[in-house]
């Protein structure tokens, strides 16, 4: 059926409705993004992509992140995760025994502890609670979000927070640390477009499986598992392009931030208060932690703290070169915080949810509530 003058205007115009906000959304994030990075923030891309677009958000712009776009946003996350882990990660688990044993139990404590504060303190939801108090892997924490686990929003507002007092903490920590300066190691070889292209088609498959067998954050986690297992089953070793892991980190930027539209000043104030207060237990937590484990091993305290904090890898990474600390020791315990959080997460999510399913049926049933 051929459509009148009128009506293909109009379709038109309907489409530019929708890419308008969406071209200016990614525009956004990709200036915001730019600013931080030449500002030399850590994780500058997503975390300035992700502020800019949530103050423009909170202006009244109209942003917008159509769901085909985000599930490519859900792939190049995916796919940057599984890339990023170190070959040799599995052997690496039975290396600096004590250090990763507080890793743990750091992990459990700023969960359980932030979780708890934000669920009894702020009366947030169980699932609102404990997203926002897990310490790190934020495009797998809103890829759950935005499958309808918690309130998005208010765990994209913690979470930002966090990251960014972080970023500041970090550095102003540092000031306080013997610095040895060296030359960085040069970049690693980065993937070919057949390479990437194999592994895109892989990591759609597994996540297409994973959504099918309705996994929360379905296509992030399907993709992760899939670039993660060739990555340490040695298919590949090379990282990803710069340019894609810049394209990844704007998308995810402008997907975070686009969750601020429509959001109250109160609430905003309301989450902010509360992320403050999380971020804040977070760090103590690292810098008791961090001190306990520096009585027993011979390390400096920069570099435990370091690897312990709960910052974006590269970040630590580049402040661990520019300290002169041993950045296998950092970067290996970031990667193995990404693995356990990769497992750890969806576990709390699948524990919550079976709680408030056990909840709502004793409530059926008269039986009141579950403690």
């Amino acid at each position: 059926m051929r459509l009148l003058p009128t009506q293909l205007f109009s379709s038109i115009g309907s489409h530019l409705a929708q890419l308008v906000p969406t071209l200016l959304t990614l525009l956004i994030s990709f200036a915001g993004g730019a600013l931080a990075a030449f500002a030399g923030l850590p994780a500058g891309w997503l975390m300035g992509g992700a502020l800019a677009v949530s103050i423009a958000a909170m202006s009244g712009v109209k942003v917008r992140m159509p769901d085909r776009l985000r599930d490519v946003a859900f792939l190049l996350i995916g796919m940057s995760m599984g890339a990023s882990v170190a070959p040799d990660t599995l052997n690496l688990l039975s290396s600096w025994p004590v250090s990763l044993a507080a890793l743990v139990i750091e992990l459990v404590l700023i969960v359980s502890l932030t979780g708890w504060m934000l669920a009894r303190v702020f009366k947030l939801d169980a699932g609102t609670a404990y997203l926002s108090s897990f310490p790190g892997h934020l495009s797998l924490v809103m890829g759950i979000a935005s499958a309808g686990v918690g309130d998005a929003r208010q765990i994209a507002i913690i979470q930002v927070i966090r990251i960014f007092m972080l970023t500041i903490c970090v550095p102003i920590g540092a000031m306080f640390l013997p610095i040895a300066h060296f030359e960085p190691l040069m970049s690693s070889e980065t993937l070919s477009v057949g390479e990437l292209l194999l592994l895109a088609a892989g990591c759609t498959a597994f996540g297409l499986v994973f959504v099918w067998r309705k996994i929360p954050a379905g296509f992030v986690l399907g993709s992760m598992a899939a670039a993660t297992a060739a990555k340490l089953g040695g298919l590949y070793d090379a990282a990803m392009p710069e340019p894609l892991v810049i394209t990844t980190f704007v998308l995810t930027g402008a997907l975070i931030g686009s969750r601020f539209a429509g959001i109250s000043r109160r609430e905003f104030f309301h989450a902010s208060l509360g992320g403050l207060i999380a971020t804040g237990m977070t760090v103590s937590i690292v810098t008791l932690v961090a001190w306990l484990v520096g009585m027993v091993i011979g390390m400096p305290y920069g570099q435990i703290w370091l690897a312990l904090a709960p910052g974006a890898l590269e970040g630590m990474g580049a402040l661990g070169i520019a300290l002169g600390y041993d950045t296998a020791f950092i970067a290996a315990h970031h990667v193995i915080r990404l693995l356990l959080l990769s497992f750890a997460i969806p576990g709390v999510v699948m524990l919550i949810r079976w709680r408030e399913n056990a909840t709502i049926a004793a409530h059926d049933k008269g039986e009141g509530r579950l403690p």
